[in-house]
């Protein structure tokens, strides 16, 4: 069959829907794995044998699987339930407290005694200049099915719930949490409730156990085990969704395609294909993960299934750039929406935001400048200097003093120039990654939230008396002068501008 490319990935009407999602409630039943990262330097082999030796210095438990799926939509903002099986152990009592600290309802949450807690460990190396990289990954789990007393409070707690929920998800890892009764159970009640299900699979051929769900989601690989068909094309894979469909009852199949992106088909022969972006990929773990989530997410607010998976290719996107698994928030996906409108606002965040984006960028291994200023009417000094800053680093954050922040500083005659067209103006300099309006006097609280490894400030101060000073060099940052270009000033090209101007007549 031959399949329709979308063409409406980046107009207006995708912000509209976008701003059309609400706050459903949304129950997830899967399993739930702990993540536990060790981070370290990878630069030598031991003395005793040929292996790399990782000297550790961070570690850090993140949610996984099914668990993961519900921290992605409660960043979307979403109210959610999530079901499955723990053990009686360290890494259950950490992943239930993970849930919780994210606002997740997690009473059932299933205690099993009998069963290790699904837990990962990830070791990730840096060396050098290049991007940290997971050397080695050590699995603690089982994956026999849940049965008996364990299988039954599961089932009838999922069931009790759906009268309450916008939406289920199943996010099925194959380790034992999603047995063919539950599913089964589960699907039929949720039908005659008229509550959606959606379906993020287990790998293998046995997909009908999912039968009567309203959409799976399935990968290249996936899919083609599952049908035995290749998929080279979209239109193969158009075909395998159709034929998915009409073996198990199914309203409509996602066929997620990697950067040929997602096929769309729907009951009755309708197929989409929604290509993606160019990204810089860093790490796809996590991504089928906020696939569903923002599906999930825009299906439980009414949306069309087509708007979903546009929002959820955003999405996706955006989760690929971060190391290891992170959650999406909803601001940060509108500005990614917006961009495609003002380019340049993409560089342009809050304080939150670069508090994120800092954190992401140190787990590349990034090394972060940061330098302040007022920017009104940006000049040849300007630019010269932020080259310089540049220089310094890998990436540059400068602080822009708000309108208000300015005039406290430089009398009620300043800015020339408001914020917003300052910020757009160094936001379009190659040399800038990002910025961000701080409204306080001095850039300390943005310098406590991004870290820099850089603190970087005109020579005409003295080091020791830069804001910021104390505190990047209380956890060994740099603070460095950058050579000012004589002659170049706001004030200077204020005066001059005044100076040349005509005198006025004086009126008849």
């Amino acid at each position: 069959m031959t399949i329709v490319k979308d063409d409406a990935m980046n107009n207006e009407s995708l912000l509209a829907a976008f701003q059309r999602l609400g706050r459903p409630k949304v129950l997830v039943l899967g399993d739930l794995i702990l993540d536990r990262y060790t981070y370290g330097d990878a630069e030598r082999v031991s003395q005793e044998s040929p292996v790399i030796v990782l000297r550790a210095d961070n570690h850090e438990l993140r949610l996984g699987g099914a668990a993961n799926v519900c921290n992605m939509l409660r960043g979307l903002e979403c109210e959610v339930v999530a079901a499955g099986v723990v053990g009686a152990d360290a890494a259950g009592a950490d992943l239930v407290g993970l849930l919780e600290t994210a606002g997740v309802d997690a009473s059932l949450c299933i205690t099993d005694a009998s069963r290790p807690t699904t837990l990962k460990e990830r070791f990730v190396g840096r060396a050098g200049a290049r991007h940290p990289s997971q050397i080695l990954r050590v699995d603690h789990e089982t994956t026999d099915a849940v049965a008996g007393e364990i299988e039954e409070r599961l089932l009838y707690g999922v069931v009790n719930q759906l009268d309450d929920c916008d939406i289920v998800l199943i996010s099925d890892y194959a380790k034992g949490v999603c047995t063919p009764p539950i599913l089964q159970t589960l699907i039929r009640h949720a039908n005659e409730r008229g509550v959606p299900v959606l379906v993020d699979p287990m790998k293998g051929r046995d997909f009908g156990r999912y039968r009567g769900a309203d959409l799976i989601k399935a990968n290249r690989i996936e899919t083609e085990t599952c049908t035995g068909r290749k998929i080279r094309t979209p239109d193969e894979a158009a075909a395998a969704g159709q034929e998915l469909c009409a073996a198990l009852q199914l309203e409509s199949v996602i066929v997620t395609l990697d950067s040929d992106g997602m096929a769309l088909v729907e009951k009755g022969g309708a197929a989409s294909l929604f290509p993606t972006e160019a990204r810089s990929v860093y790490d796809i773990t996590g991504a089928g993960d906020m696939v569903l989530a923002m599906l999930g997410a825009a299906i439980g607010s009414g949306l069309s299934r087509a708007e979903a998976v546009r929002l959820a290719n955003v999405a996706a996107g955006l989760e690929v750039e971060k190391i290891g698994v992170a959650v999406i928030p909803l601001d940060e996906i509108e500005a990614e929406l917006t961009a495609h409108h003002q380019p340049g606002v993409r560089k342009i965040l809050s304080l939150d935001q670069l508090a994120r984006q800092a954190d992401e960028l140190r787990r590349r291994g990034q090394r972060i400048v940061f330098t302040n200023g007022c920017f009104d009417l940006l000049h040849y000094g300007h630019v010269t200097n932020l080259n310089e800053a540049s220089r310094m680093g890998d990436i540059l954050v400068v602080g822009l003093n708000s309108d208000s922040s300015v005039s406290r500083l430089k009398g009620p005659d300043r800015p020339v120039i408001n914020q917003n067209e300052r910020a757009a103006m160094l936001a379009a300099l190659s040399c800038v990654d990002y910025v961000a309006v701080f409204d306080q006097d001095t850039p300390l609280e943005l310098i406590q939230a991004i870290r820099p490894h850089v603190l970087a400030k005109g020579g005409d101060y003295k080091a020791e008396s830069i804001v910021g000073y104390d505190f990047v060099t209380s956890y060994g940052g740099e603070v460095r002068l950058i050579n000012l270009v004589d002659g170049h000033s706001t004030t200077d090209i204020i005066r001059r501008v005044a100076e040349a101007q005509p005198p006025r007549r004086a009126a008849a």
